[in-house]
């Protein structure tokens, strides 16, 4: 608690039944299942929602961008971002880039992801867009790519992923 008169600033919020969406795979290829997260037909998944992502605002074969209004609940001590939250933001736009290029009842899963931090996003950077793009698909593993970028276009973030192909 602050030495402050101030009350602390509060946040409520919801989510969906993570059993739902993740039904919502059935009977879809990966690209479709994306498609279907990104048009609302399958809820987001929880930690979406618990970090009041936009969602999925882009989707195709082998890409799929996410967006972010950074808000107060996401700063790390010194006032920006918490870097948390971007490796959050990378890891989903990553791990749904090989999703859309999976067949139906094929899963995968990260193996490793590597951040790098480029520069602060705080209230004013606007709209944050995470983009992940497939950069290789293999039979066992995929390996993908994503870049945040603020409201101007200035690179805030990068990462690399590795996933694995989770097949019978």
């Amino acid at each position: 608690m602050s030495d402050t008169t101030e009350p602390a600033r509060t946040r409520t919020f919801g989510w969906d039944d993570p059993q739902v969406t993740a039904a919502g795979m059935q009977g879809r290829t990966g690209l479709q299942f994306i498609e279907a997260l990104a048009s609302g037909e399958v809820p987001p998944a929880p930690i979406a929602q618990t970090l009041g992502f936009a969602g999925v605002t882009d989707v195709g074969d082998g890409h799929v961008v996410f967006e972010m209004d950074p808000a107060e609940f996401h700063f790390n001590p010194i006032g920006s971002v918490h870097g948390g939250v971007y490796a959050t933001l990378l890891d989903s736009a990553c791990g749904c880039a090989v999703q859309t290029k999976l067949p139906e009842g094929v899963g995968y899963t990260s193996v490793e992801l590597s951040v790098k931090f480029l520069g602060a996003a705080r209230i004013g950077s606007g709209t944050l867009r995470c983009t992940g793009t497939v950069t290789h698909f293999g039979r066992r593993t995929a390996l993908a790519e994503a870049r945040i970028e603020d409201a101007s276009g200035r690179l805030l973030a990068t990462a690399t992923s590795t996933c694995l192909i989770l097949t019978g």
